[in-house]
């Protein structure tokens, strides 16, 4: 400790901050120690980093409740092991601390004292800030409707405990002991905030039980039927009587007939409907177009989570949400600064389903508890609780100090150096010596516990943010607008509003997005990340379009694979059906997805200057940008989510790595392999994976070896081909396709990308119904890994009974045969 000498600190520092720093640092002379210290401070300044990023960077462009699913198993896995380790070094350090006094325990003024070095301090302070900031890893709703373990509760509740002890029991000094017990009252009062919360959601029935009371609601709102079915648009979704909000209030009666309960729907003033919300613009201006949908989206949130909690949906409720959606929300008119009115309903149409799979991960996933959101739970969480945590702070430093207020008020200075001192003065002092290892230890140390405490702050205030910019306090507000007549006229809560809504339109918020992945380059630097695209006009119009003629044709058949659009190309179906006839559905994916990326590839260069002036090569009218950008998303369902997709896993990877391996056999040749290591760097240096030159570069070789390939093979095959492979079939469809290109190259519009948009906006959609409980669960999985734009057209085939057929019709009419019956294919 003689660095701090004369000519060092104490030119800048009185004597009682010299003496304050130099014990600062006495725990870190001991040089058998400096290891283990390096690598303690270094881990805790990079766990204090990753919250306080968590905290600020991570959330400036998008205001969620919900935390990367990686970056959550990240937490957990770091914080399961924090406490423990923290504990045997806070052990060591403590017993260091005893060590120094020779066993004596006592200060010079002879006070007993626990001899805690500051270094056991800074690791208990560690240990509170990080338990303060552990409800990031944790969910505040369980899944599984609302059946909650309480191994999680239990578990905190002993660290809040094991914390509780050494506090109280090993800090010394009735101010320090205040200091450290505010903070461990704040850590067992979130607790106890948390239980509560959850305990309370789990028996509502507006939050836990809801599913099942929702379900008999439906059923009874499905019984009283409608007379309406000449309305469509904005009249429709006025009679709409999906509930909002308030179907929780309804009396419950029983009915001996049917052992069931009945809700007595007489008092039907007390549900908010989506009917009543749209009828809101008839009073008024507040509520815009997107407000609505938002409510209409909650509705639809709480009829999915019964299919996530194993409760059904019956046909007449699928029948009447389709009418709903495709004759009301797809029939409204409501376009600006002449945008396609197409467009503007697709984009629409998406938002809501969109919407709706955000509010049921926020219920399943979030780390704040905006699912409760409303001006009552405001009230109770964030202005009543504070005030009661405050009176157990107050009340910890009374009793710290044996019930001598003033002598607690004082002590809190006395015994905090760091508070008598000031932290700004004492990291000054710090500074002028941080050339020394045991300064710049505790300099470090200091800074990581100065940067926990600021990310606390950070995160209280933002999760009040969060929850008054939420779309669940949104929909509550404007339920209680609906509901309360008095309300409608108060300038205050209107205002409030209204503020509300100008915040959320001066918000970014995220676009539907789905990945792009590319197999022709799938063997070059796979490793690198996949590009995320937002999910173009062109594609949502396409889908909804195709989705409208099927279900206002009654005569047409069940969804199919691609083989319905190509009879819509007759020229050409003769040609290109084989493509669709496979009964794995990812054979047709990837060979349809090979054939489109050689015809991307070769549309590059076909028409030259015509084509890049006209933009002829992917389409004028953006069906070229509609089969490409589906092409892709479909490959990656089935390179990375085969579980999502119709097939069996096992056969989704099976004819996935099969086709990587050919693709590799034909990319390691030796010409190849040369010029892919002449433009490593070049890759590494963009950096991106679908940006690097030599990716580009070796999808056009592999494209020139497979109509290589293509050109010792058929010009046209038929099912009996099963002799080849994915990779070839696609080859020879490539050939087809680019064929077809070059006879239609005169024209502004190929009429190949014409066909190909409808082939894959119907193979998109005939991936998309499932009602099995493994693709359920899939859904749901992929929920909290941030969602795919395939779960937002499962959610809307669910509410709207788009279905497949259950098996290939072959099998069917065997099975028919043996039954001796005749029956329409099951649909799944």
């Amino acid at each position: 400790m003689g660095f701090f000498n004369e000519s060092g600190v104490n030119r800048t520092c009185d004597a009682t901050l010299s003496s304050f720093v130099q014990n600062l640092t006495s725990s870190y002379t001991d040089q058998r120690n400096e290891a283990s210290m390096v690598a303690i401070s270094a881990l805790m300044f990079i766990l204090a980093a990753v919250f306080f990023n968590l905290n600020l960077f991570s959330r400036l462009s998008d205001v969620s409740a919900i935390l990367n699913p990686s970056m959550r198993l990240f937490l957990s896995t770091s914080l399961s092991l924090f406490l423990p380790v923290m504990s045997y070094l806070f052990s060591e350090a403590k017993n260091e601390g005893r060590a120094s006094y020779g066993g004596d325990c006592r200060t010079s003024s002879g006070d007993s004292s626990a001899g805690l070095t500051l270094r056991a301090r800074t690791i208990l302070m560690w240990m509170l800030l990080v338990e303060l900031l552990r409800k990031q890893a944790d969910a505040v709703l369980v899944t599984g409707g609302g059946k909650q373990g309480y191994s999680g509760t239990i578990e905190r509740a002993s660290r809040i405990a094991w914390l509780g002890l050494l506090v109280f029991y090993n800090v010394d000094g009735a101010g320090r002991k205040a200091v450290y017990g505010i903070i461990w009252v704040l850590a067992a009062t979130k607790l106890v905030q948390k239980v509560a919360i959850s305990e309370i959601a789990k028996r509502s029935s507006a939050y836990g039980k809801n599913p099942r009371l929702l379900s008999h609601y439906m059923a009874q709102i499905q019984e009283e039927g409608h007379s309406d079915s000449g309305v469509i648009g904005s009249e429709l979704l006025k009679t709409c009587k999906y509930a909002v909000m308030g179907e929780d209030k309804l009396e419950k009666k029983d009915d001996p007939r049917s052992r069931r309960y009945r809700l007595q729907l007489k008092e039907f003033t007390t549900v908010v409907t989506v009917g009543k919300i749209w009828m809101l613009e008839e009073r008024g201006r507040l509520l815009d177009a997107d407000s609505k949908r938002l409510c209409l989206s909650f509705a639809l949130y709480k009829l999915l989570r019964r299919r996530f909690e194993d409760l059904p949906i019956t046909d007449a409720e699928t029948r009447d949400c389709r009418r709903l959606m495709f004759k009301g929300l797809c029939s409204e008119t409501d376009t600006e600064g002449g945008q396609d009115p197409r467009e503007a309903t697709a984009v629409a149409l998406f938002q809501v389903v969109d919407q709706e799979l955000h509010f049921l991960s926020e219920y399943y996933h979030s780390f704040i508890p905006v699912v409760l959101a409303s001006s009552f739970f405001f009230v109770a969480n964030y202005i009543l609780f504070p005030v009661t945590v405050w009176f157990f702070c107050v009340m910890t430093i009374v009793l710290c100090s044996n019930g001598d207020v003033v002598y607690a008020i004082f002590s809190l200075k006395t015994d905090n150096s760091a508070i008598s001192v000031g932290l700004m003065k004492l990291m000054g002092c710090l500074l002028k010596e941080i050339t020394k290892p045991p300064v710049l230890f505790t300099l470090v140390n200091l800074s990581v516990t100065i940067l926990l405490l600021l990310t606390v702050l950070y995160e209280q205030l933002w999760e009040l943010l969060i929850f008054i910019l939420s779309k669940w306090l949104m929909v509550s507000l404007l339920s209680d607008y609906a509901a309360k007549p008095r309300l409608r006229d108060s300038a205050i809560f209107t205002g409030v509003i209204r503020s509300i809504m100008w915040l959320h339109g001066r918000m970014s918020h995220s676009n539907l997005c789905f990945k792009q992945f590319d197999a022709l380059g799938l063997c070059w630097l796979s490793f690198l990340p996949l590009h995320n695209k937002a999910v173009p006009k062109e594609v949502k119009k396409s889908i909804m379009e195709y989705l409208l003629k099927h279900v206002d044709d009654p005569h047409g058949g069940p969804l199919s694979n691609g083989l319905s659009a190509l009879a819509k190309h007759q020229l050409y179906q003769s040609q290109l059906s084989w493509a669709c006839e496979s009964e794995s559905i990812a054979e047709v994916i990837l060979t349809w997805h090979i054939g489109t990326s050689l015809l991307e590839m070769e549309c590059q260069q076909l028409a030259g200057k015509k084509a890049k002036k006209k933009g002829t090569n992917l389409g004028s009218n953006g069906n070229g940008k509609v089969a490409t950008t589906l092409s892709k998303y479909c490959a990656y369902l089935v390179a990375f989510h085969p579980e999502l997709l119709p097939d069996e896993d096992e056969e989704t990877e099976r004819v996935y790595k099969a086709m990587k391996k050919e693709l590799k056999v034909m990319g390691a040749s030796e010409g190849m392999y040369k010029a892919i290591k002449r433009d490593l760097m070049d890759a590494l240096r963009c950096g991106c994976y679908y940006l690097s030159p030599a990716r580009t570069w070796y999808s056009k070789e592999i494209s020139k070896l497979l109509l290589n390939t293509a050109g010792d093979l058929p010009g046209h095959l038929s099912k009996g081909d099963s002799h080849m492979t994915v990779v070839q079939k696609g080859a020879v469809l490539g050939k087809i396709l680019i064929k077809i290109a070059k006879e239609g190259s005169q024209e502004d519009e190929l009429p190949v990308w014409n066909l190909l948009a409808d082939v894959w906006t119907e193979l998109m959609v005939y991936v998309v119904p499932s009602s099995g409980e493994l693709h359920v669960k899939a859904h749901k999985e992929a929920l909290a890994m941030g969602g795919e734009f395939l779960t937002v057209l499962w959610a809307l085939a669910t509410h709207t009974g788009i279905a497949r057929p259950a098996m290939a019709a072959s099998l069917v009419e065997d099975a028919d045969e043996l039954q001796g019956i005749s029956r329409h294919p099951a649909c799944v």
